[in-house]
């Protein structure tokens, strides 16, 4: 299997067609980097739940009346924690990295849905006569990098909202949600990893 770095295809390409294989590589290479965030952010997490739930980890305050607990107290003894502190630091720099991939996945986005247009204007509605590679014709590649796009993003929002909440959260079972929608990602399902092997195979970047 060739890496998406290696061109699939003798000679040079140009224009269009060099751009969306550039493309190709780049959406591989940016999801293996995603991928490496998460994994680096699921063992912090796991370890920003161990202090939250250890017996060594700062005791959460009494219940106050009425059920309520003091948010001074509660936020007092979150930032007492020098450890709890810095592992939670390292999870927003995690969320920081991966919001400045999904950021360059957008400008994908937008190069390629520009190369449509650009299409449309040389060639009409119907846009180009053949397909530059095998059988996608380019308003394809286009939808399929806003579709890997928008599973990204609402990933990237889900691992935001775990970022606020696992800090602060005591329950062990919600704890466990948090950690498993952190390592598992259902936004990123198996037929998101199968439109990236299909936009590789197009590209030339593996074995048809």
């Amino acid at each position: 299997m060739e890496d998406a770095t290696t061109p699939g295809r003798k000679g040079n390409l140009t224009g269009s067609a060099r751009k969306l294989k550039d493309n190709a590589a780049d959406w591989h290479n940016l999801i293996l980097k995603w991928d490496r965030l998460c994994d680096e952010g699921s063992t912090i997490a796991t370890k920003i739940v161990n202090f939250r739930l250890s017996k060594e980890s700062v005791k959460e305050p009494e219940v106050m009346m009425e059920g309520q607990i003091s948010a001074a107290a509660e936020r007092s003894a979150f930032y007492s924690n020098p450890e709890l502190e810095e592992e939670c630091t390292k999870l927003q720099n995690v969320v920081d990295k991966m919001a400045h991939i999904l950021s360059k996945m957008e400008r994908m986005v937008s190069v390629e849905k520009g190369i449509c247009e650009l299409e449309t204007f040389q060639y009409g509605e119907k846009g180009r006569p053949k397909p530059l590679f095998h059988t996608w014709f380019t308003n394809h590649f286009a939808e399929v990098s806003s579709e890997l796009y928008e599973a990204y993003k609402q990933e990237l929002a889900l691992k935001s909202t775990i970022l606020r909440e696992v800090a602060h959260t005591t329950n062990s079972d919600l704890c466990m949600v948090y950690l498993s929608c952190w390592l598992y990602q259902p936004y990123i399902q198996d037929n998101t990893k199968l439109v990236l092997e299909s936009l590789l195979m197009e590209t030339g970047y593996r074995a048809v």
